[in-house]
């Protein structure tokens, strides 16, 4: 099998790419500047490496880079600075999810392309019957409005479950949503739970990122685990002791 891989360069981006590094997988990876990839990614022969905009890129360049994938993982995600938060482009997910979802539905495959989207918790899926309090859609509200990186999440994730539901066959999908990341060094226990379990803004739970990097990877090479949550948004929490 062969992954390609949105956002490699990023914080999770990278350990998702060393766990599928770690278990033999062909990885292919679109990635602005290259210096930004750990040694043990730019030099495995496991990974094939593109240097460029993944925005401009034309469709039978993404559609060779596609070829001979059975999965997609993106990582994308906006660098926390003033020019990351409101410059351009300010739908980089979406936009990116969007183009690779096309390229793929025009490819004819023998099985459905896998699509695992990093996402988060501050995202209602409302698909599912999720519901919040008053005073979390007012908050969540201004944010979406105020913080252009959060709508993009949201749109992102829109897109998947209202282009690619059971009825067709090109795209299977998965929506990973950690709650408040932090670093660790090692995947340590962590639990899955259809919907949040605690308020995203008021009580939120922490997830390492090593730990959703491992979640995703499981998704992408275990079909069981795959069959048990594609078409959902797993919400994934570091079990606390």
């Amino acid at each position: 099998m062969t992954t390609l891989i949105i956002g490699a360069s990023g914080a999770t981006g990278r350990l998702l790419a060393q766990e599928l590094i770690q278990q033999g997988e062909q990885i292919k990876i679109i990635v602005r500047s290259i210096e930004s990839l750990p040694s043990q990614i730019k030099q495995s022969p496991l990974v094939t490496i593109t240097e460029a905009n993944l925005l401009d890129m034309t469709k039978p360049q993404l559609q060779a880079h596609l070829h001979g994938c059975s999965s997609v993982a993106s990582c994308l995600g906006h660098n926390l600075s003033f020019k990351g938060i409101y410059g351009q482009p300010r739908r980089l997910v979406t936009e990116a999810i969007q183009r690779l979802s096309h390229c793929a539905t025009e490819m004819a495959t023998e099985t459905p392309i896998k699509f695992v989207l990093m996402n988060t918790t501050g995202n209602v899926n409302q698909d599912a019957g999720e519901t919040i309090s008053i005073t979390q859609t007012i908050v969540l509200s201004i944010i979406r409005h105020l913080i252009p990186p959060h709508a993009d999440n949201e749109q992102a994730a829109a897109y998947l479950q209202t282009h690619f539901d059971n009825q067709q066959q090109q795209i299977e999908w998965s929506i990973v949503r950690p709650d408040s990341l932090i670093n660790q060094t090692h995947v340590s226990e962590y639990r899955l739970h259809p919907s949040p379990t605690r308020s995203a803004l008021f009580d939120p739970g922490k997830t390492s990122r090593i730990n959703v990097a491992n979640f995703m990877s499981r998704l992408i090479l275990d079909e069981a685990i795959w069959n048990k949550w594609k078409g959902k948004m797993p919400v994934i929490y570091n079990t606390e002791r």
